[in-house]
């Protein structure tokens, strides 16, 4: 007799921005002062989880100094020689201005930076209070940057100026978005990390001189690794993420993939094991939208990655953005679905370590899996 099953489902909602964010944007700063250095499927708890005392680790766990980001898990982890030191929840870019993937470099830290909107439709809305090329000032309420911005290659930054209700969704065109508690938090590590300090008297004196720029540069470059992972195993789960930017990666020969590089197949799970992740594969292999994402037409590669779908890629999902100057703001239904597989216990990446989301992440709601049509 088939088991009735509950799936919790975490929702997501979107406070629309001042109508802008910056993220397709010019990233030269103009002349300031440079500081020289000196048999249930369940969801995720609606804490993050501290990390275990020994963490597990992924074939593609970093072993060196770098920013790790996962655009569909909304999470940007920082490691110290191969040591997870904090984790942080973010917001992304629409669909339709995705984060890219790939390796990027963090050469410097900006306080109070100045935003010159980029030659682009959505700038151009009627509805803009900024124009194409003129500089919105470090402070202006029209400045969606906030406190800080890092460059990590244009057209993407990460930066401040988000709200707490932002994290976890779509809230900018191409790139990493945090509060500015945040960005304060993540810049004197990345400091450290790159041979400088940021002194709490400097951080204080740069929020209370909002208009004067400030940049400092690193002692040492620090990777920036941009991934798109939909299928990952961590600590000793099987997470499984919502396809966002329509990559198609929630497939059968991906997890086939994954599993594989934990010493495991299909095969191996129990029959309960394999019908939950047949529902998490389905419900979670669709785009915001709640439509179903063809398979991409690349292999994927152990962690989970793959290109995108041959019916959305992001230079198209940007076009479609670009030209209607319109964006998605929140995804139809569940963002992730969380297995407990006994095969994997002791294994895969880190639990978040000292979790930075501001509050708790959205509680989660109670569906029925039979009655999920989305």
């Amino acid at each position: 007799m088939q088991r009735e099953m509950r799936i919790f489902i975490t929702t997501l909602f979107i406070t629309p921005l001042i109508s802008l964010s910056a993220c397709v944007a010019s990233q030269t700063e103009p002349a300031s002062e440079t500081v020289a250095p000196s048999p249930m499927l369940t969801s995720s708890p609606t804490r993050w989880t501290p990390p275990s005392p020994t963490p597990a680790r992924d074939a593609d766990y970093p072993n060196d100094t770098r920013i790790v980001v996962n655009a569909p898990a909304y999470r940007m982890d920082i490691f110290e020689n191969g040591k997870l030191m904090k984790s942080y929840r973010i917001c992304i870019g629409y669909p339709e201005f995705p984060l890219p993937t790939g390796m990027r470099t963090a050469n410097e830290i900006i306080f109070n930076p100045t935003w010159t909107p980029p030659d682009e439709p959505w700038v151009q809305s009627p509805s803009s209070k900024v124009k194409v090329g003129q500089k919105v000032e470090a402070g202006s309420a029209l400045n969606p940057l906030g406190l800080v911005k890092i460059p990590i290659g244009s057209p993407s930054l990460i930066h401040g100026g988000k709200s707490v209700a932002q994290l976890g969704g779509f809230a900018s065109h191409g790139c990493v978005g945090l509060t500015n508690a945040q960005i304060v938090d993540l810049s004197k590590r990345l400091s450290k990390l790159g041979g400088i300090e940021i002194t709490e008297k400097q951080i204080e004196g740069y929020k209370q001189n909002r208009t004067r720029t400030k940049n400092i540069a690193l002692q040492q470059p620090i990777p920036v690794e941009l991934r798109y992972e939909t299928i990952v195993v961590e600590d000793g789960k099987l997470y499984i993420y919502r396809d966002v930017y329509e990559h198609g990666t929630n497939t059968e020969a991906n997890l086939r993939n994954v599993l594989g590089a934990h010493g495991l197949t299909p095969e191996n799970l129990s029959e309960s094991e394999r019908s939950q992740v047949g529902i998490a594969l389905d419900l979670m292999g669709r785009n915001a939208a709640g439509v179903k994402v063809p398979a991409a037409t690349s292999t994927p590669s152990a962690n989970g990655a793959a290109g995108p779908s041959p019916s959305a890629t992001p230079t198209k999902l940007r076009n479609e953005g670009s030209a209607s100057r319109k964006v998605t703001r929140r995804i139809k239904g569940g963002k992730e679905m969380v297995i407990e597989i006994a095969a994997l216990a002791g294994k895969g990446y880190s639990a978040s370590a000292g979790p930075d989301a501001g509050k708790e992440r959205p509680r989660a709601v109670a569906v029925n899996s039979r009655k999920q049509s989305n």
